[in-house]
């Protein structure tokens, strides 16, 4: 089997195992997961904060955007655009966004962050144990960060999906962390 092969059908078993988990046990890894982030962001001393916005059966942060929004930290989400680029806008409130591409959502009426960033938080489908991700497919994330932005950079995850390994591509960029 080819490695495009295997990561798609690591793919399809990871989405598969996180739309099957428990929405109690769902629940309370998300909330743990926003007070992990909230830790990793006061002990970095970041103040700009990328960060997806989840959809599906994705980790919920809305709370922790909540926070970051209220306590006036600057919060940048992706909009994908095609060939795998990413516009960087900055999110005033979660009252404000507009479907993207795939599903997504992105800050509505907003205006493009060209700024330093300080954190990342990244989604992903499967991690392994030497911080690299696999994402959904699309490229869009190890495009972006092989512009190198300064900034930590930071997976996310539900325990099932920390595997030892997968394939790996030259494309594919290694984070600085994953909490799951």
């Amino acid at each position: 089997m080819n490695e495009k092969l295997k990561k798609a059908e690591l793919r399809k078993k990871m989405r598969t195992a996180r739309d099957m988990m428990e929405v109690h046990k769902k629940r309370i890894a998300d909330t743990q997961m926003c007070t992990e982030l909230l830790k990793t962001i006061y002990a970095k001393n970041a103040k700009v904060i990328h960060t997806y916005l989840p959809f599906g059966s994705e980790i919920n942060i809305y709370p922790l955007i909540e926070i970051l929004l209220k306590n006036n930290y600057t919060v940048v989400c992706p909009k994908s655009l095609p060939k795998r680029a990413l516009e960087n806008l900055v999110l005033k409130s979660l009252g404000e966004l507009e479907e993207g591409r795939f599903g997504t959502k992105h800050p509505a009426n907003s205006k493009e962050h060209k700024g330093d960033i300080d954190m990342f938080i990244v989604p992903g489908i499967a991690f392994d144990k030497s911080n690299y991700r696999l994402g959904y497919g699309s490229g869009y994330y190890d495009q972006f960060f092989a512009g190198e932005p300064k900034g930590y950079k930071v997976g996310i995850c539900y325990q099932f999906q920390i595997i030892e390994d997968f394939p790996l591509e030259p494309h594919d960029v290694k984070l600085d962390t994953i909490i799951y």
